[in-house]
């Protein structure tokens, strides 16, 4: 079996919907590619980037307590060679109120910025290329 082609969906939930909406979508520029509500008491909303191998969903069961992240190093590492593009990233998560923190891994922060979502899971931007 080959994964090579897979579209990749990272799926998680969490109690604050409207928040972490905010945080994708505004903070980092992400798209709302599809939503719905209250299917079979779920919520949900995933965001990306229209031609991108990849989108987040976040879903909502109404009550259920999803709770925050499990620990510091849960994260969503971003790389972006490009100086330029990386800065303004950054800027951007800045300009909508989100201020980056300490990694709990201090590589993270040699080369990037880490910032915490609603949730407590971390996205970190990392200036420089993948594979290394």
């Amino acid at each position: 079996m080959n994964l090579t082609n897979a579209h990749l969906r990272v799926a998680r939930p969490t109690d604050k919907l409207v928040e972490i909406v905010k945080f994708y979508k505004d903070g980092l520029g992400f798209e709302v590619l599809y939503q719905f509500t209250d299917h079979d008491g779920f919520d949900d909303v995933m965001l990306g980037h229209k031609d991108a191998p990849y989108h987040l969903e976040f879903t909502h069961e109404t009550n259920h307590c999803s709770g925050k992240a499990p620990t510091q190093e849960n994260l969503l590492v971003f790389y972006l060679p490009d100086r330029e593009v990386w800065q303004r990233a950054v800027t951007r998560l800045e300009e909508h109120g989100y201020k980056p923190i300490k990694s709990f891994n201090p590589y993270w922060d040699q080369s990037g910025k880490t910032f915490e979502d609603p949730d407590g899971y971390r996205v970190v931007l990392q200036n420089a290329s993948w594979p290394p």
